[in-house]
């Protein structure tokens, strides 16, 4: 529950340059990621199958765009909400940002290693699990310090605050289920990681009305 008295003057600071600096990570990230991908220089003789040939990095790009895209989503709810933020909550976001631009590297070794021997395989994959874990872990940091400290705007109400926390409610037990299957089926695994990411970024009022019942 959010603390009644609000943060002192001297450590308030505004939202700008916080929002403006992680959506540039934000964004260079998420562009970085398709520089990864690349057909074999002397693929001419065959260049549609050389780009059949590629689907882990599609896969891996994939899974790792929508991570992004929907941490995106997750950190513009919270900051939108913010009228100010101060020193601590800062220095979380660039956890965040130091796995969302990190993320690239894993990717690639996902992409390079998922048709590599069994061990290399599993190792880039629990490696990929673990950076996306990261990310959930620093997302649900952001929102629980933010609320804790009375970050948010006060005119929100407890039923408005209990619905953006379930939407900020973090992955921890899917992403350890899918570490775990990466030791016996990576590639499962990895596609998973990618269904997940999906539904992540899908509004929790969306599932609402499609669940609801048309009058």
């Amino acid at each position: 529950m959010a603390r009644a008295n609000p943060p002192s003057r001297l450590t308030r600071r505004p939202t700008t340059r916080l929002e403006a600096f992680s959506d540039g990570v934000f964004a260079i990230a998420i562009t970085i990621l398709v520089l990864e991908i690349t057909v074999p220089a002397g693929a001419e003789d065959d260049l549609l199958g050389a780009i059949a040939d590629q689907w882990p990095s599609y896969l891996a790009y994939l899974v790792s765009f929508a991570t992004i895209g929907a941490a995106w989503l997750k950190h513009t709810a919270i900051t939108d909400l913010m009228p100010h933020t101060d020193q601590v909550f800062l220095r979380l976001n660039l956890g965040l940002l130091l796995f969302v631009s990190f993320l690239p590297f894993p990717t690639r070794l996902v992409a390079e290693n998922l048709e590599a021997n069994d061990g290399a395989e599993r190792v880039a994959v629990v490696f990929f699990g673990l950076v996306l874990l990261a990310i959930s872990v620093f997302l649900a940091l952001l929102w629980r310090y933010a609320l804790a400290e009375g970050l948010l705007d006060p005119s929100l109400g407890r039923e408005d605050t209990q619905a953006i926390g379930t939407a900020m409610a973090p992955s921890f037990g899917f992403y350890a289920l899918a570490i775990l299957a990466a030791l016996v089926v990576p590639k499962l695994a990895v596609v998973g990681m990618l269904v997940a990411s999906v539904v992540l970024a899908i509004p929790p009022g969306a599932l609402r009305h499609l669940r609801a019942p048309r009058a």
